[in-house]
């Protein structure tokens, strides 16, 4: 035992937090307790770990893990063989307990650390639905996820990555559900992963996606454990890493990123008039301004003569081409949503909106923008507070504006040569080897019952069809309530 303790005191040199803890056992053999202050519970160690030791009398026993059995009362004791363990398990909050003559040390479950509680998560509000969200805690959110999936084909394996984080990432898959070929696939991209840490499971998504130089997520980021079970009864895979409650999943299409966890709450036809709205809005958000711009610079012919001549007074006094107007406003009004957004939340929103109307006001008495352009880049602006999804709304902002530049110098041929360029982006996108735009170019099984509408769950029978082999059938047929099935026995 003393060799380990000198080999353990040399490894956390300079390490104040970590303690080193010697008493006899029984008050006859010599022990050392290793624990890292703030991580594991000192009060049970005391009560259930120390206190039974120095009493107890343990000639005879055979073993570290007959002790385990016999004295010490912690449920989760694991014996460990080498440096490395016991390394990673101190690190981990468990306590390791060394004893002379013992080729094993023990490394026992008193882990406890201070920890965000369960809250809504802010990202992702809905009116109707479960109020409660990731943490930063691994073990919380893979709770949560077995509490609502309670059938023991959930499956969690979990992994390390980062070679001084030995950060704890968990896939967690429906066995029967996900596609094999699809798991070892996710398997073998994580293990393909070497860097010295993990913080954030952002690391993990730029590691493993398909195409890095897309501005279009190939996996969905979400804080809301009842999107994470959704997606796992389709098929996907859930990606969960220690230290951030976002959650990645995968694979995904275009369509699952603009659909909302509260589409599947409300009634179906609520529903599906807000999805195309959100539909509607997205398309705005994207080719607005560039429409904007192409019509006042090359197509006057297609504005009824009164508002041109409405436009052209407004635009009079305005130094500058369409297009540079439009960038201008275009980035004061990024910037004003991102200082809002990094702003404290009790004046984020204040001055976002409040620097909006007072330099928008003011730009406009100025004469450096005209009003039209202060009012698409307004209704722009609040069409992309409909796309449900953080990460799919910075894409779209990204795209306006080579679009915007299209729209100045070719006209609307440049915007359609946008859209094409685009559309062929998308329809070479792979998640996982999934087509991104497959919902809707191969749609299978009436998977278009969820995507362009969102049909009654008496309808939705089957499942997305993902890849190889599925369990097509997620409810039985004739689920159609009415009347008359109250009689039925």
């Amino acid at each position: 035992m003393q060799s380990n303790l000198n080999l353990l005191h040399s490894i956390y040199a300079n390490c104040s937090d970590v303690v080193f803890r010697t008493f006899y056992i029984g008050g006859t053999i010599k022990a050392n307790l290793l624990f890292v202050e703030g991580l594991s519970n000192c009060d049970s160690i005391d009560m259930y770990v120390i206190t039974p030791l120095l009493k107890e009398d343990i000639a005879g026993f055979a073993d570290m893990k007959q002790l385990a059995e016999r004295i010490i009362s912690v449920s989760d004791a694991k014996p460990i063989a080498t440096i490395e363990d016991c390394v990673w398990y101190a690190a981990n909050g468990y306590p390791v307990l060394l004893c002379e003559n013992e080729a094993q040390g023990l490394a026992l479950g008193l882990s406890k650390w201070e920890k965000r509680g369960i809250e809504e998560p802010s990202a992702e509000v809905g009116i109707r639905g479960p109020r409660e969200g990731f943490t930063e805690t691994l073990r919380v959110n893979t709770s949560q996820i077995r509490r609502i999936i309670k059938s023991p084909r959930l499956k969690m394996e979990t992994m390390k990555i980062g070679d001084y984080t030995q950060t704890n990432v968990t896939l967690a898959y429906i066995e029967g559900l996900a596609d094999k070929t699809l798991i070892e696939e996710v398997k073998n991209r994580l293990h393909r992963i070497r860097i010295d840490g993990i913080l954030e499971s952002g690391y993990i998504e730029e590691m493993i996606e398909d195409m890095p130089y897309s501005p279009f997520p190939q996996l969905l980021s979400t804080e809301r454990p009842d999107v994470t079970c959704g997606n796992l009864m389709e098929g996907r895979i859930a990606i969960l890493s220690e230290g951030t409650p976002f959650v990645l999943i995968a694979p995904v299409t275009l369509f699952s990123l603009l659909q909302s966890s509260e589409d599947y709450y409300q009634r179906f036809w609520i529903a599906t008039i807000t999805r195309w709205l959100r539909y509607m809005f997205t398309l705005i958000s994207l080719l607005l301004p560039s429409i904007y711009v192409a019509v006042l610079t090359f197509h006057q012919e297609m504005v009824p003569g009164s508002l041109l001549i409405s436009m052209a007074s407004s635009r009079e006094a305005v130094p500058f081409p369409a297009f540079i107007e439009a960038l201008i406003m275009e980035v004061t009004f990024e910037a004003l949503r991102e200082a809002g957004v990094r702003l404290p939340k009790q004046i984020g929103a204040a001055v976002s909106i409040v620097g909006a109307l007072v330099i928008g006001q003011a730009a406009v008495q100025a004469g450096l923008v005209s009003a039209p352009m202060v009012i698409v880049v307004a209704i722009t602006g609040i069409s992309s507070f409909m796309v449900p999804r953080y990460i799919v709304g910075i894409a779209i902002r990204m795209l306006r504006f080579p679009l915007i530049f299209l729209a100045g110098t070719l006209g609307l041929l440049g915007i359609m040569m946008g859209i094409i360029a685009i559309v062929l982006h998308l329809c070479g996108l792979r998640s996982f080897g999934i087509p991104y735009l497959a919902s809707v170019a191969i749609p299978k099984g009436g998977e278009l019952k969820d995507i362009f509408v969102r049909a009654p769950w008496w309808m939705m029978n089957t499942r997305p069809h993902l890849t190889g082999d599925y369990d097509q059938y997620r409810q039985s047929a004739s689920q159609k309530p009415g009347p008359e099935r109250g009689d039925e026995k």
